[in-house]
This record gives structure tokens, C-alpha cells and sequence, in this order.
């Protein structure tokens, strides 16, 4: 009981004002964007149930995706696989490679699914293209370095959402922080452009403020769900 007291308590004050995890980081959204809220959605979905059977949720470190990809799940009925559980085992080292592409390729070949995470590049790549919905949470930078360090300090209590069993919160922080740094090579204009493409064909939703984050399956999934 005490440790349920415990992650409330931090769920709802380890947070600092200009974020407003509860709230909204609107006047941290993206220079580069025209509009505030890039949610681009090609094609019409007349059945949410139906055209989003085959999810791969991702972005940065420290964007939300364990979180906001467990209530997807939720309200979805589909599958959540966390990528972080086919790459590492139950103690925190890696899996080989050959495991865990097997295990990869085997849920990308299931009917439903939803993937949160990265992985290997070439893995990634073909999760895209097997994909009919892509969530990229694209949150500002100076917020994600925050979450990565509200996660580790919620750690220290509780195990974070979605992280593996036996690993280390403090490496996987100083890891994160290090990613952090190396993002903008991968998720750039470039990787915009990427994605625009691949909307011709597929379900793409951008997310860039926290108070998107928190409303998007409430509002864009379940919504339609209960129509």
C-alpha cells in the first residue's frame, strides 16, 4: 500500500511547471512546424479497430512511448511487445542478435501487434514497412532529458514501466542520456521527410507536446472506438 502511496505521490509532483505532464509543453513545441500539432492521418479511418492492427510506436528516450504505449494497448486489445523485452534477458545482458531477430520477424508476422521501441536500424526499417500505423513522439528535447531523469528518479522506488527485469536503472540512464545526444543524426527533417512518404500509405501521427501525448489515445482511439 505504501508503495502504490509512494508512485502516486511521484507520478503527480515529480514533474517541473513548464512541462505540465499533466498538462501541456506547448511553448516548447517545434520551431520548424507551421502548426503546433503535427498529426498527419492519410486516408480515412472508418474503424479504428479495424485499420490499426499493426502499431510501431517510437521515438527519443525519455518520450513516454512504455506509458502511452500500455494504455494503446489497453483501450486497443492488441498485443503490446516492448522491444526492450526481445532485446535483452530476464538479467539485463543483450540477447544475440540471431534471437533476437527471430523473435522480431515472428511477431511482425502475427495479425496484430504493437511494437515501442527502436532496436537495430535494419529492424526498425522493416518494422516500418510492415506497419499500417506509425506513432513517432517527437517531444521536445529539454522535456525528454527531464522524463529520462524523472524515470531514474522514480527508479530508485519503483521499476519504471516497460523496463526490462535485472537491468540496471543507472546504466540504462546514462545510456539514454548518451542517445540523447547522438538523436538528432536519426530523428531529423530527413527522417520527417521519410515518414511523409510512407503516409501515402500508412497512418502516420506525429506527437510533439506532452498534452498531446496524454489525450492522444483518449482522444483519436478510444473516441472512435466508442462511436
Amino acid at each position: 500500500m505504501a508503495r502504490r502511496g509512494i508512485k502516486k505521490f511521484l507520478n503527480h509532483w515529480i514533474a517541473l511547471p513548464w512541462t505540465g505532464y499533466r498538462g501541456g509543453a506547448d511553448q516548447y513545441r517545434s520551431q520548424n512546424q507551421e502548426h503546433e500539432f503535427y498529426f498527419c492521418l492519410m486516408g480515412s479511418i472508418s474503424d479504428i479497430r479495424c485499420s490499426m492492427k499493426k502499431i510501431a510506436v517510437f521515438g527519443k528516450p525519455g518520450s513516454g512511448k512504455s506509458t502511452f504505449s500500455i494504455n494503446l494497448a489497453s483501450v486497443t486489445g492488441i498485443q503490446l511487445h516492448p522491444l526492450d523485452s526481445i532485446v535483452y534477458k530476464q538479467n539485463g545482458d543483450l540477447v544475440d542478435r540471431d534471437t533476437y531477430d527471430r523473435k522480431h520477424k515472428k511477431i511482425l508476422s502475427s495479425d496484430c501487434w504493437i511494437i515501442d521501441g527502436f532496436g537495430p536500424v535494419d529492424s526498425f526499417n522493416l518494422r516500418l514497412d510492415e506497419a499500417d500505423t506509425l506513432i513517432y513522439i517527437d517531444l521536445p528535447y529539454i522535456v525528454s532529458y527531464w522524463f529520462v531523469t524523472k524515470r531514474l528518479i522514480k527508479g530508485l522506488i519503483v521499476k519504471p514501466e516497460g523496463w526490462p527485469d535485472g537491468s540496471s536503472i543507472f546504466k540504462g540512464t546514462l545510456a539514454s542520456y548518451r542517445t540523447l545526444k547522438l538523436c538528432p543524426k536519426f530523428w531529423n527533417d530527413g527522417f520527417m521527410q521519410r515518414l511523409k512518404g510512407l503516409s501515402t500509405s500508412k497512418s502516420v501521427y506525429v506527437i510533439r507536446t506532452v498534452s498531446e501525448l496524454n489525450n492522444f489515445v483518449k482522444n483519436k482511439v478510444e473516441s472512435r472506438i466508442n462511436k
